[in-house]
């Protein structure tokens, strides 16, 4: 059996939202970049998401074959907290547009735990496989972060879909164990496919002309791009800057909104303040996606200080820029950044073992440079067309081989 028509469902993370403002962020354009190559390859792909305030269209197609349906499920403005609930009201919306357009899927692919609980039920009542990509999980996320608080639901969603999905995408061999060792998953059921970066938008610039556009002078950039939220370790970057010999050169840059309103924000300034780096450091607030080369082209080096990644995916765009990142040791980022060779992880969240590493790389131009080549290079192979045909590969297996369960990978 081919693979035709495949089914998304992700609930809270419309693909059409801008990365970088509320919970939007990598899945977002994960969910668009996949469907979009998939699409491209000739699978037919249907998104349903929830209906959010600035919906235009119900129904948009957003390139070949691909097409966001928005199914209401409560208040357009409802709270992630709240979306539990409105679950068997999501599944009965998407339930009803199937049937009144009489379409067929040959696989449901779910994103996070709200989605996989509506795949789990659809794949069900259609028999057809589930396939589901979690991007976090939130046992490795309480333990990553002292205070990270999850909603009681949420593991005992997660162990139940990965006990009945048919396969569950991990991004790194640190999820896949994590899977297994915290959730008692079955290893043979996970397959490693790793995100990818669009290559066409995320490539080398001159350096030079952006920053002239962007209205920087000489200064060093250190870059943080993401949801400023405290699993993200932004306050990690502001100690970092202030330790370093050379500060007085040194410019950072905060690409990215707040979540909940203005409190991280205002504690990172606070920090600022308190180091003596306030004039030191720019928030640029939220930017279209695809004008996020600009930054990582102008900067000197990319920090992910995160205390949790189940990908990357910032660090991976830096790196098809040509710009080296300096990262925590966490979770997918030791599966992209090359240790030594692409920029340098680091085991402890330590400010003067960033501040070091950071200062190594400014401090060489022929180091920077190597660095932003091998970076690249590294990213070349990551592109999306190949990441649609690992998992075109993993649909085809499911749908010829229903019952199979070991992992190819």
């Amino acid at each position: 059996m081919s693979v035709e028509r495949a089914a998304f469902i992700t609930l809270h993370a419309c693909p059409l939202a801008a990365p970088g403002q509320g919970k939007s962020g990598g899945m977002n354009v994960y969910v668009r970049q996949l469907a979009a190559a998939l699409g491209e390859m000739g699978m037919k792909i249907d998104i349903f998401t929830r209906e959010h305030l600035d919906v235009v269209n119900r129904v948009e197609t957003i390139g070949p074959n691909v097409r966001v349906i928005h199914l209401k499920a409560g208040e357009p403005d409802a709270h992630l907290g709240d979306l539990y609930a409105l679950l068997p009201d999501f599944l009965e919306q998407l339930n009803d547009f199937r049937e009144e357009e009489g379409l067929e899927y040959d696989v449901v692919h779910s994103h996070y735990w709200l989605s996989a609980w509506v795949g789990r039920e659809l794949s069900q009542a259609i028999n057809v496989p589930h396939v589901v990509t979690f991007h976090t999980l939130s046992l490795i996320k309480m333990q990553s972060r002292a205070g990270e608080i999850e909603q009681t639901e949420r593991p005992v969603v997660e162990a139940e879909v990965m006990a009945t999905a048919g396969r569950i995408i991990a991004f790194s061999p640190h999820e896949r164990d994590a899977m297994a060792r915290l959730y008692g998953a079955d290893a043979r059921k996970v397959s490693l496919v790793p995100c990818g970066v669009d290559l066409e938008v995320f490539r080398p610039l001159n350096q030079k002309s952006v920053r002239s556009r962007l209205g920087l002078n000489g200064e060093k950039i250190l870059l943080y791009v993401g949801r400023v939220e405290p699993i993200k370790g932004l306050d990690l970057l502001v100690e970092t800057a202030a330790q370093m010999d050379s500060a007085e050169g040194v410019r950072m840059m905060v690409v990215g909104a707040d979540v909940n309103g203005d409190r991280e924000m205002d504690r990172v300034k606070q920090l600022a303040k308190e180091r003596d780096m306030e004039d030191k450091i720019d928030f640029v607030g939220q930017v279209d996606h695809d004008d996020l080369a600009l930054y990582y082209n102008a900067a000197d080096v990319c920090v992910v200080p995160s205390y949790y990644e189940s990908f990357g995916l910032v660090a991976l765009e830096s790196m098809a820029c040509g710009t080296p990142v300096v990262a925590t040791r966490v979770g997918g980022l030791s599966t992209i950044i090359q240790h030594g060779r692409t920029g340098y992880l680091k085991s402890w969240r330590c400010p003067e073992a960033f501040a070091n590493s950071v200062e190594m790389i400014i401090s060489s131009d022929g180091l920077q440079q190597s660095m932003g080549e091998a970076a690249r290079k590294r990213a070349e192979g990551m592109g999306w067309d190949n990441v649609a045909s690992l998992m075109w590969d993993e649909y085809s297996v499911l749908t010829e081989h229903p019952a199979k369960d070991d992992n190819k990978y």
